[in-house]
């Protein structure tokens, strides 16, 4: 059975990378009925925050994925977490010691600071001072409670693995450091940890960031010293900002908090993202962009993945976030849209349901409906050439004769007639019988009533909104406003 993982460490936001190794994860095991498992590897005590561990939580729950095992609490499953394991990898770590593939290391902070390159961290490589040790001054040094950590010993040449998105990559292994693998607290570092971890757990597949690619080698190289077979790699493009560096919060790129706080629907996240990189192959949804988190499952395949860097695009996911708004039942858009409504329509009488309905497919964030028809309560300060309009072959004149001949037709309007249908149809045969245009009947009476250049719905949707007293008046007002 394929089994997949998603580990991440509770050491700050969950940025878009994190989701997109997430959302992979499960699309591999869930396209093969297979496990997906979720891990917290939070070794890193100094770094860990209680935030980030609710975070990562919240938003596996909001995107739709769950875990499939766990130990069990009050008959569901939590995560397995690290920290609550720390006795297993001290007993891995000291077989590597007994095979030769790990060694102890007693190296003061102040040695191991003199040894990077100006004090550049991203250049140090331990000299292997403590491999010169004899096992018993090993033995001493322990039975005197020196502090040590556990580093792995590179052999020589070369390693080579195969990444099912990236192929065969060879690595000399002279460029790789002796990493530690046990700290001085006793806890394994997340290189460690996870080889052991993704062996006992039985991961069939691995997916990483392809910034992880250069890692691989130290893992495969514990896989071999102890003898194990090693899961099968996924690595994922490089996702990189709309100024093309990779993205960083640190740059001010969104995270997935930021996104959610800015409008975007957890559904639409997840589909742009899982699009990020890679591609249906089947014929039958080549082209086809929009999928939820069950269809995903359906049609994913790891041959799919591109290793070519995709760019995020903010533009391209509020697009999807108004594909994913007109898709949604109306119940649901109206329970988030009502509070902005009542923010900027509070006129008596005004069906809220009806605006609602009029904004759901003109928006691509929720929160931007209120905008839509903030002209319902009072029509803002306009300028006239709002009444230009060469498609509709209409102008200011023809806007003032026609609104003028019109108020006293609408007025004999019955009540009982002030529907949609009947208006429109109405005013259309108006205009036939006055040898004008639809257009330059209702462009003026969409102005007038709005006092904006576009609006969510017609004039004589309009017109059935606002009633037949409130429409007059308007009329009146663009007719004197018009004339002056």
């Amino acid at each position: 059975m394929i089994r997949t993982r998603y580990a991440p460490s509770p050491t700050g936001i969950m940025h878009i990378g994190n989701l997109k190794t997430a959302i992979v994860e499960y699309l591999v095991a869930k396209s093969k009925n297979g496990k997906f498992i979720l891990r917290i590897e939070d070794t890193d005590a100094k770094r860990f925050v209680e935030e980030a561990l609710d975070a990562i939580y919240s938003t596996l729950k909001l995107v739709g994925i769950k875990h499939d095992e766990g130990p069990d609490i009050g008959g569901d499953y939590g995560p397995y977490t690290q920290s609550e394991r720390r006795g297993i990898y001290m007993e891995f770590a000291q077989k590597l010691v007994e095979k030769g593939a790990a060694y102890y290391c007693f190296c003061s902070k102040e040695r191991l600071e003199s040894l990077s390159v100006d004090g550049a961290n991203d250049a140090f490589q331990y000299d292997r001072h403590c491999t010169k040790l004899s096992k018993g001054e090993v033995a001493e040094k322990l039975s005197a409670n020196e502090s040590f950590v556990i580093r792995q010993l590179i052999p020589k040449g070369k390693t080579t693995f195969n990444d099912e998105v990236f192929g065969v990559i060879t690595v000399d292994n002279s460029e790789l450091d002796d990493q530690v693998l046990i700290k001085s607290d006793g806890l394994p570092t997340y290189n460690f940890a996870n080889v052991i971890d993704d062996h006992l757990m039985e991961i069939t597949y691995v997916v990483r960031g392809s910034e992880y690619l250069s890692s691989t080698p130290k893992y495969n190289l514990l896989y071999e010293a102890f003898g194990w077979t090693p899961p099968t790699y996924i690595h994922t493009t490089l996702l990189l900002n709309e100024n093309g560096e990779k993205m960083s919060k640190r740059k001010g790129d969104a995270s997935f908090e930021d996104l959610l706080e800015l409008g975007f629907l957890p559904k639409a996240v997840v589909n742009y993202v899982a699009l990020l990189g890679w591609s249906p192959t089947d014929e039958k949804n080549l082209n086809r962009e929009i999928f939820s988190l069950d269809e995903l499952c359906e049609v994913f395949d790891v041959k799919g993945m591109s290793k070519s860097p995709m760019q995020f695009d903010t533009r391209k996911l509020e697009w999807f976030n108004g594909e994913y708004i007109k898709k949604m039942p109306f119940g649901e858009y109206f329970e988030i849209a009502e509070p902005y409504l009542k923010e900027k329509v509070t006129l008596p009488g005004i069906d809220l349901k009806k605006i609602a309905a009029l904004t759901q497919s003109r928006v691509n964030f929720i929160k931007d409906c209120g905008g839509l028809v903030d002209f319902i309560d009072e029509v803002p300060e306009y300028d006239s050439v709002l009444y230009e309009h060469k498609k509709m072959k209409t102008n200011v004149e023809i806007s003032l004769d026609v609104l003028e001949r019109l108020i006293p037709f609408v007025d004999g309007f019955a009540e009982n007639d002030w529907n949609n249908d009947y208006l429109y149809s109405t005013l259309c045969s108006f205009a036939e019988n006055e040898g004008l245009k639809n257009g330059q009947i209702l462009w003026p009476i969409r102005t007038a009533l709005s006092g904006k250049p576009t609006t969510p719905c017609g004039a004589s949707e309009l017109m059935e909104l606002l009633g037949k007293k409130e429409t007059l008046k308007r009329m009146k007002d663009a007719v004197a406003f018009l004339k002056n």
